[in-house]
């Protein structure tokens, strides 16, 4: 699809894997996100994926994705709006036709197999009508973090190679695989990622590319970077991830700000040192993904 050239997810993504880098993509919760996101996004003069999660459309009845839009439009570095880890049907045919969304996570993960396919290939095809481009997850992350729908009491299944080309042929752009990746906490343990599985999957990727045009337009997403330190954040981005989801990872110092300011801060303060501090870990992680200079 020609459209697809000029839409700013794809766009950033297929240069980011051409070049070799990670793409970094929070997760906005307040206008403080989306202008420190913003100023190091210009600051780094790198590529930005701002994302939402479906709680910030109920909560602020899209005003913050409006927001985050304008910022995008009016930001001297290219800057997409995404919706992450949308998991209600209507919800996703409501805002695909409404809001100025560049793409959408059409995640019916939560759904069985042959099930979570039908569905995806229904709404990636409803997205595309309205020109956005579609991310989804084959497998099952495990895990939930604030924002998403509860589905802690589902088993993770990790990806198989086999399943991609299965979620190839619904049309997505982005695939989210599960390689010992979680959302949330990782606990003491830390990470323990199936670099292999992930090699495997670009591989079928790339296989597939060969012969068919949707596969070689398909790019890797990241999910579950909290507490990753760089050299695997680092090896997940050679391992082929090009658009890399994070929260808490660059919203610690915020939240501890939070915490010890609130009661003692005046307002404007607490606002403005709150952006700063989002803003500096925004720039390291620009710098961890390769990110930095490339817009």
């Amino acid at each position: 699809m020609e459209w697809k050239k000029d839409n700013r997810t794809y766009k950033i993504l297929s240069d980011a894997e051409k070049g070799g880098y990670g793409v970094v993509a929070p997760i906005a919760y307040n206008i403080e996100c989306i202008l420190a996101f913003i100023r190091a996004a210009e600051a780094k003069r790198a590529p930005l994926i701002i994302q939402v999660f479906p709680w910030a459309l109920t909560y602020s009845d899209g005003l913050l994705v409006h927001a985050a839009a304008k910022a995008a439009r009016d930001a001297s570095v290219p800057v997409a709006i995404h919706l992450d880890h949308a998991q209600d049907a209507d919800l996703i045919r409501h805002v695909a036709a409404t809001l100025p969304f560049d793409s959408i996570m059409v995640d019916m993960s939560h759904y069985e197999m042959a099930e979570n396919l039908a569905k995806t290939k229904e709404l990636v095809a409803f997205c595309n009508a309205h020109r956005i481009c579609t991310e989804a997850e084959p497998g099952r992350i495990e895990g939930g973090e604030d924002g998403i729908a509860d589905t802690a009491d589902l088993e993770g299944a990790l990806t198989t190679p086999e399943q991609v080309d299965d979620f190839v042929a619904t049309g997505i752009d982005f695939l989210a695989p599960a390689f010992g990746n979680v959302h949330g906490e990782y606990g003491a343990r830390g990470p323990v990622l199936e670099y292999d599985r992930l090699a495997a999957i670009r591989a079928k990727l790339s296989a597939g590319a060969s012969s068919s045009k949707e596969a070689s337009n398909v790019r890797i997403v990241l999910h579950g970077t909290n507490d990753f330190a760089e050299d695997v954040m680092k090896r997940c981005i050679q391992g082929g991830c090009s658009k890399i989801n994070v929260n808490k990872l660059v919203l610690d110092d915020y939240l501890v700000y939070m915490k010890t300011q609130a009661a003692t801060a005046s307002l404007t303060t607490f606002m403005e040192e709150g952006t700063k501090a989002i803003q500096k870990l925004m720039e390291w992680q620009m710098d961890v993904t390769g990110s930095a200079g490339k817009a």
